[in-house]
C-alpha cells in the first residue's frame, strides 16, 4: 500500500547536458508514488525540443526555461534538483525566484558563481577537447553526443535506451555566464549529492568548491547518470529533502 505524506512536496527535476526531461523516467514515478508532485521540464534545444537547437542558446535561456516553468505551472515551495550541467541552471533560477523554492539539490552538478562560465569550472584539457569536438561536428553550434560510457552507463539495455535519446547540446550555454544578485544558493537550504562509483572527472573542480564552502557532500555509490543506473537509491536520497 502506498503511503501518502500529509504534506506533499513539489519536485522539479532539471536534467544535464545532452539529456532531456525524459531521463527522469525511472525516478519520477517513485516520487509520485509517495504522493509528491513531480515535473521534468526539457531545456531549449534538447530532447523533444531538439528542433530548436541554434546558435545563441545561452545559459540565461536555460534559466528562463525553468523560471517560466515554475510560473506557468504555478509551482511554489519547490525542491529544485539540478543534475550535472543543470546545477548551473538551478543556481540562476534560485537567484531570480527564491521565493518559489524550498531547497536546492545539486546532483553531481556544476556550481557557478557570478560571471563564471561552465567551462571556467572544468579542467582545461576537457574544455579543449569539447571545443574541438563541437567545431568538427557542428561548426561550433553544439557539443556532439558522447557515448553512454562517458556517464558510467554500461548495462547494454541502459546504453541502448540512453544513446537513442541523447541529443547534441548547445555550445553557447557552456561559454556564457550569469550575473547573480545573491550569493550562490540564494540563501536557500542546499544539498549536494556526489556520484562516486566512479567519480565524474569534469566535476572535480566543483567538488573542490563544495568542500571549500563547507557544504556536506552526500555520496551515492553509482555513476554520474544516477537516474539511469540507480533510480531507487536516488529517489530515496531525494525523498530525504522532504524530511529535512
Amino acid at each position: 500500500m502506498t503511503t501518502v505524506p500529509s504534506s506533499p512536496a513539489s519536485f522539479v527535476l532539471v536534467h544535464g547536458a545532452w539529456h532531456g526531461g525524459w531521463c527522469w523516467e525511472r525516478v519520477a514515478p517513485l516520487l509520485r508514488a509517495r504522493g509528491h508532485r513531480v515535473t521534468t521540464p526539457t531545456l531549449t534545444g534538447l530532447g523533444e525540443r531538439h528542433h530548436l537547437l541554434a546558435p545563441g542558446i545561452t545559459l540565461s535561456v536555460f534559466v528562463a526555461d525553468i523560471v517560466n516553468h515554475l510560473i506557468w505551472e504555478d509551482l511554489r515551495d519547490v525542491i529544485l534538483v539540478g543534475h550535472s550541467f543543470g546545477g548551473a541552471v538551478i543556481s540562476g533560477v534560485a537567484d531570480q525566484v527564491p521565493e518559489r523554492l524550498r531547497q536546492l539539490v545539486f546532483l553531481d552538478a556544476h556550481l557557478l558563481e557570478s560571471d563564471e562560465t561552465t567551462f571556467d569550472r572544468m579542467p582545461g584539457p576537457i574544455v579543449t577537447d569539447r571545443l574541438l569536438a563541437a567545431a568538427r561536428a557542428s561548426g561550433g553550434v553544439s557539443l556532439p553526443v558522447p557515448p553512454a560510457r562517458a556517464f558510467a552507463v554500461t548495462d547494454p539495455a541502459d546504453v541502448a535506451w540512453l544513446e537513442a535519446r541523447l541529443t547534441p547540446h548547445p555550445l553557447d550555454t557552456y561559454r556564457t555566464a550569469m550575473t547573480l544578485q545573491r550569493p550562490l544558493g540564494a540563501g536557500l537550504p542546499v544539498r549536494y549529492i556526489a556520484c562516486t562509483d566512479p567519480w565524474y572527472r569534469p566535476l572535480e573542480v566543483s567538488h573542490d568548491r563544495v568542500r571549500a564552502y563547507g557544504w556536506p557532500m552526500e555520496e551515492l555509490a553509482t555513476g554520474h547518470d544516477a537516474m539511469v543506473t540507480a533510480p531507487q537509491a536516488l529517489a530515496e536520497c531525494l525523498l530525504a529533502s522532504v524530511r529535512s
